[in-house]
């Protein structure tokens, strides 16, 4: 998965931290975390404030666990950024498609028909 997020302006090797951090964050409803479920479109950052710029969507734009994905987030980038804040990106919307061949294994083996 991290092979189609879109390097902007980072450094790979912080990228790669930034993608394997993120995959301690789970979609709160599915139990899988929000890289391999295809939910970060792109990882930037922003000089200016000095701050991770996170480009995600969610499986739907009504999910009412943007506070809890937004905390755990916070956790994960713990130490490894001084800030971040998340562009929520509705279009092009999210589908099953995007799910990686690992996050597939893992909602097959929480007992999803995928």
């Amino acid at each position: 998965m991290s092979d189609t997020i879109p390097a902007t302006s980072i450094a790979p090797e912080f990228r790669e931290q930034a993608i394997e951090a993120l995959k301690d964050v789970a979609d709160p409803e599915l139990g899988v975390n929000i890289v391999d479920l295809g939910l970060i479109y792109d990882l930037a950052f922003d000089e200016e404030h000095d701050a991770l710029v996170i480009s995600m969507t969610l499986t739907s734009a009504g999910c009412p666990l943007t506070d809890v994905i937004e905390n755990d987030i916070a956790e994960a980038l713990d130490g490894l950024v001084t800030a971040f804040r998340i562009n929520w990106v509705w279009m092009p919307p999210w589908t099953p498609e995007r799910i990686t061949d690992d996050g597939r294994d893992m909602m097959r083996a929480l007992g999803f028909a995928i």
